[in-house]
């Protein structure tokens, strides 16, 4: 799925991407205005994720969420049809969305990336930043599996 989330609902950005879902977040790009939004939907092509009725109901194609909680609204995506299932192998960064790409094992690696990593590592082609599946991807694992 290709979104655009609103910046009302900044808490989902990362669990969709890390889902494989092609998602940018409007905060990125300074995207306030109803009309900017609803541009950048169109253009390129993307289905825009609001808890703003007015604007979902503006949109060519759009989820409307009604919770505040970040659970809730994964739930609300969930019942919508969205796959929240973890990407076996990530293609979007969690940080910007860009593009991310295997990292050899053998090649030299950030301080920040633990030498003790048993699981591949990605690195994105646009900020540079690194993942791997720590912690972090086993909280968001849990979370989703409670969905």
């Amino acid at each position: 799925m290709r979104s655009l989330v609103d910046v009302m609902c900044g808490g989902i950005v990362s669990y969709l991407r890390m889902c494989n879902h092609d998602t940018v977040y409007a905060a990125d790009r300074d995207l306030e205005a109803d009309d900017d939004l609803l541009a950048v939907a169109q253009d390129e092509g993307r289905t825009l994720i609001t808890r703003d009725v007015t604007l979902a109901n503006r949109a060519a194609d759009s989820i409307c969420l009604e919770s505040r909680d970040v659970e809730d609204q994964l739930g609300e995506l969930a019942a919508a049809g969205v796959d929240l299932s973890l990407a076996d192998e990530p293609a979007f960064c969690g940080r910007c969305n860009g593009p991310l790409e295997w990292v050899d094992p053998t090649a030299s690696m950030p301080e920040y990336v633990p030498d003790s990593i048993e699981s591949d590592v990605w690195v994105c082609r646009d900020c540079g930043q690194y993942f791997w599946r720590g912690s972090h991807w086993e909280r968001v694992a849990e979370t989703l599996s409670r969905i």
